[in-house]
């Protein structure tokens, strides 16, 4: 057990997308944030977010820099995880597409479900376990949840009933783009699950 936001260690998938705001969040939150390009970056992290951006552009990046088989090994050995949007896609058993995936997490996901980026939205969402009140999201070509695998827990849905964030055991999922706010609360629960982890 970690005793203060200053022992951990977050890894940040840093091939591409908005890893940049994901590490500056955790800064803010006192932890040592790890940009995570090459296999070895992976050592001696306490938990790893795999940030917004194109998923097919960051997975092809993975398997080129040697990183898909690594990070699955995480993901198996109980490493926390977070899927922010494309990383959510990432870490999905299946996108209904053929495109590079870690396939960690027992969920079918549907890619650009709500259209393009004109498209994008906010929504105030109440996220099961978050405390505070109503979270307010940020969803741009963002994806959902169209089927939760054994074990995977629904943490927020949308007014339609369209699923927005999961958890299975150690992995985390949402559809949106936390890092895009000023609201620290999801960081700070990742880094919850990690500390305890």
């Amino acid at each position: 057990m970690r005793s203060s936001h200053a022992d951990l260690r977050i890894g940040v998938l840093a091939l591409q997308g908005d890893f940049a705001e994901h590490v500056q969040m955790l800064a803010r939150l006192g932890a040592q944030a790890v940009e995570v390009r090459r296999p070895a970056d992976l050592d001696g992290i306490d938990g790893l977010i795999l940030p917004g951006g194109e998923s097919t552009t960051i997975g092809n990046l993975m398997e080129r820099s040697g990183l898909t088989a690594p990070i699955q090994r995480l993901a198996r050995n109980g490493t926390p995880m977070w899927g922010t949007c494309a990383g959510l896609i990432l870490m999905a058993r299946g996108v209904g597409r053929r495109q590079p995936l870690l396939r960690v997490m027992d969920v079918q996901v549907e890619r650009n479900a709500f259209g393009r980026q004109l498209d994008s939205f906010e929504a105030n969402l109440d996220i099961d376990g978050l405390p505070g009140g109503a979270f307010r999201a940020v969803f741009i070509r963002a994806p959902v949840v169209r089927r939760c695998g054994r074990g995977v827990r629904a943490l927020s849905r949308l007014d339609d009933g369209a699923v927005v964030a999961v958890q299975q055991d150690r992995l985390l999922g949402t559809a949106f783009h936390p890092e895009l706010t000023g609201d620290p609360r999801l960081h700070a629960h990742f880094m919850a699950m990690t500390r305890r982890a």
